[in-house]
């Protein structure tokens, strides 16, 4: 398959065909099955983000949270994906970023 050229924006999970779209935080280079699994992760953030706004609402220590370590687990997968699949300047930014340990 070939690669095409992707402008992501983690903060608002948008994943962009075209530069001017919208605002976007980093490039990669992806085929449309790696764009598909690049969305799946993003959907399951947005779903522990959801949870972890209910649970905002109790007082639960954060690392008592089932919620948010599946945010954690799912961001920090979405920057693996994100460090494999990016340009030179991605793969600077993520690692300037000690998000992958």
């Amino acid at each position: 398959m070939n690669k095409k050229k992707y402008y992501i924006s983690v903060q608002s999970r948008n994943i962009m065909e075209h530069q001017g779209d919208a605002a976007y935080e980093l490039e990669i280079e992806a085929t449309s099955d790696e764009i598909e699994q690049l969305n799946d992760v993003f959907k399951y953030l947005e779903d522990f983000d959801i949870e972890t706004y209910y649970r905002a609402h109790y007082p639960i220590p954060y690392h008592y949270d089932s919620e948010n370590d599946g945010y954690d687990y799912y961001l920090k997968e979405t920057y693996r994906i994100l460090y494999r699949l990016g340009t030179k300047e991605t793969k600077d930014h993520i690692t300037t970023m000690n998000i992958l340990g």
